[in-house]
């Protein structure tokens, strides 16, 4: 028998439950090629989690697999107990098929660990959990959400002390912890002894997050001189219907637009194809509700609500869809110059991004003489160093990733479409003052700046022979770097698995740039199997040389 053939086997024991051993009979029966899919290898936990699809295997999101992660966590926990602030895990969850469950199981094996749990009374954000780390005293916090992917996945995301995601050294002792545990005969689901105590959440951490997320308002009075703002949102069946409408009528605006279909919380997203704010499909419905209704500005959440897709009016009308390079460069814009008009820059505040996030964020950070930090791809990183500089006295402004997430102050240590949503709209009140659209605040941020032009392509690569092409691709990379961009020299290969001298964790990245501003970035996904190509162009004729670099990458 092969390896994978044995662990399926190891399934049809009596200590998994009837329904998940006559699937794997199934497979076996009927579906060879799931079933090699679904036990070929356990579920890799990464420094940033689980992500899968759901289904029976130890290549699967279920009930096993999300049990073993959290024992590993668990015992991780326990073993630090000493330097930790309390025995206790905050847990939330999206509207994905089985979210709910297995955060339920989550909570039952860390309180049968003796560890107490703090569990959201129905769907929340993720930056709501990061906030309610803090809030509770928690040392640690897990999200059960696949963020943007299909219906098919599930995820399990862990967040440490600080409220960020989990970094170096901790992320990869917990993944330690995990991997010890190799079968769910490990795992204790139920108690045996003394319990820790399993407390139900809910609308007293809302209040105080979006009390917290008011105090970062910036124009309150153009809020009000434009409270007829038209807005449509969708929360894309997600979670961003509980609180994202909510504090834009707290922030005074009064024509907030719903989408009906998409306000209801379903983990099949029947209306989109793929309910992820980077695709123009997404906001198809919201974008027709706007030209429907005469709307200013369309914003979309994804399912664990903490990105944030917009479309604004173009000059003849239109609506257009808004990458997240350019809202990101919207909103530092904005910030950074209502903070100088307030007299709040003084030399201890910065911004922070992430290496394949334009350029175009730092041109604006120099212009205002702000620091601005590069990290690696995630916002996890972002959030360390937050954390760093907080204990030397530096202020986080704001800071974003081209992927469409955005965050401003320091409450919350993750992306979030909520804090995301107030200053969108609150920027486009602001514009309004100004005689300006969205659309034209974006144009005279290029005339101050200079134009840049950004472009993503991600080829999927799925299932094994997939993980192969994806390694093969960037060995040959390595191995044959480009020697020009659009026929300028490439001046620069920086390689980010040499820590050495990037001065950045090691990860799986390539950079090339050239003579004329240009930058190419190139990383397998860490959460999806994809390999992502980001093109980053400068200049008048920066739109023509995006065509001509995916061309030459990825013809």
């Amino acid at each position: 028998m092969k390896d994978y053939e044995i662990r399926a086997q190891k399934w049809l024991s009596e200590e998994f439950d009837a329904e998940t051993r006559a699937e794997v009979k199934r497979l076996i029966a009927e579906d060879p090629a799931t079933l090699e899919d679904a036990f070929y290898r356990n579920l890799e936990f990464g420094t940033g989690g689980l992500r899968g699809i759901m289904g029976v295997g130890t290549n699967r999101m279920n009930r096993y697999t999300v049990g073993m992660a959290t024992q590993g966590l668990a015992n991780y926990i326990l073993a630090h107990k000493a330097m930790v602030p309390a025995l206790k895990v905050c847990i939330s969850y999206d509207s994905r098929n089985h979210s709910e469950e297995f955060a339920h199981i989550a909570a039952d094996v860390l309180s049968a660990n003796g560890i107490a749990v703090c569990i959201f009374d129905g769907i929340r954000p993720t930056p709501e959990m990061s906030y309610s780390i803090r809030a509770t005293g928690a040392v640690a916090g897990i999200m059960i959400t696949a963020s943007h992917n299909p219906k098919e996945y599930n995820g399990y995301k862990v967040s440490w002390t600080d409220g960020g995601q989990v970094v170096a050294p901790v992320d990869k002792e917990i993944v330690e912890e995990v991997a010890k545990i190799t079968d769910p005969s490990m795992v204790k689901f139920k108690a045996d002894g003394p319990a820790g105590k399993i407390t139900v959440i809910g609308a007293e951490i809302d209040e105080k997050y979006l009390a917290d997320l008011m105090t970062l308002r910036l124009s309150p009075e153009a809020c009000e001189r434009h409270s007829d703002l038209g807005i449509v949102y969708t929360p894309l069946h997600g979670c961003g219907v509980r609180l994202i409408p909510e504090i834009l009528r707290r922030c005074g605006f009064k024509n907030i637009i719903h989408v009906p279909e998409q306000d209801v919380s379903d983990g099949n997203f029947p209306t989109v194809v793929s309910p992820n704010p980077e695709e123009s499909s997404a906001l198809k419905m919201a974008m027709d509700k706007a030209d429907e209704t005469g709307a200013d500005l369309v914003m979309a959440s994804d399912p664990d609500a903490d990105r944030v897709g917009i479309a604004v009016r173009d000059p003849e009308g239109k609506m257009v869809l808004m990458n997240g390079n350019q809202t990101a460069a919207m909103l530092t814009y904005y910030t950074l110059t209502r903070w100088k008009e307030l007299g709040r820059l003084d030399g201890t505040k910065y911004v922070v991004k992430t290496i394949v996030t334009s350029e175009l964020l730092t041109d604006i950070c120099k212009g205002f003489g702000v620091p601005v930090y590069n990290v690696l791809t995630g916002f996890k990183f972002i959030a360390k160093v937050i954390k760093e500089k907080e204990a030397e006295g530096g202020e986080f402004i704001c800071g974003g990733e081209e992927s469409y997430g955005f965050n401003v102050g320091q409450f919350v240590r993750d992306k979030d479409s909520q804090a995301t949503c107030m200053m969108i709209a609150e920027c486009a009140a602001w514009a309004a003052d100004q005689g300006l659209t969205m659309y034209g605040l974006m144009e005279k941020i290029y005339k101050e700046f200079g134009y840049r032009k950004e472009g993503l392509v991600s080829l999927v690569r799925k299932g094994v022979s997939g993980a192969r092409e994806i390694q093969q691709i960037m060995k040959d990379m390595r191995a044959n770097p480009p020697s020009e961009l659009c026929g300028s020299k490439v001046t620069k290969v920086i390689d980010y698995l040499e820590p050495e001298k990037t001065g950045q964790p090691s990860s799986n990245v390539l950079q090339f740039l050239d003579e004329a501003g240009d930058i190419v970035s190139v990383r397998p996904s860490g959460t999806e199997p994809k390999i992502k190509f980001y093109f980053g162009a400068k200049g008048d004729d920066a739109d023509t040389k995006i065509a001509k670099l995916k061309e030459q990458f990825v013809s």
